[in-house]
């Protein structure tokens, strides 16, 4: 079992998948056991914990959080990369016309580099693309990143 913050509140998980969640609040305090349905009042399986009386016997809570689903104790499959996506001839003359663009684009990730290609590639006409081509190297040779604009807000 490995412990992570979701939603801001403590949880626990199993191969990948959320098998309870913890909270507390002013006057109360929750335990979100993620298989089961919610009773009651609070956001938590056992509803609105004001005192220790309010839990179950360790027996039953025990019994509880091991009857998990047979697919939870199987580790999610690691998805395959994305490949990187050709870009149009145009862009590569570019960026290789700019030494400066060019190291920035190859030490980008591969996903900051998807999206300038994706970027360039979407224009439907040859003039909106000679454009994008000319604002992605001036972005590349800042080392900016395709939506830089909006990292910082």
């Amino acid at each position: 079992m490995e412990e992570t913050i979701k939603w801001g509140m403590p949880h626990f998980m199993v191969g990948g998948k959320n098998v309870v969640g913890l909270a507390a609040f002013k006057a109360h305090a929750v335990v979100v056991i993620h298989h089961e349905e919610r009773t009651g009042e609070g956001m938590g399986a056992l509803g609105k914990l004001t005192s220790l009386a309010d839990l179950p016997p360790d027996e039953e809570l025990i019994a509880r959080l091991q009857a998990r689903p047979e697919a939870l104790a199987q580790p999610k499959p690691r998805r395959l990369p994305k490949p990187d996506l050709p870009g149009p001839p145009a862009f590569a003359a570019a960026l290789d016309a700019v030494p400066a663009a060019r190291a920035a684009f190859n030490a980008f990730a591969p996903s900051h580099r998807r999206a300038y290609v994706e970027w360039i590639a979407d224009a439907k006409r040859a003039e909106t693309q000679a454009k994008r081509i000319a604002q992605a190297v001036e972005w590349l040779a800042e080392g900016r990143k395709r939506n830089w604009k909006y990292e910082n807000c």
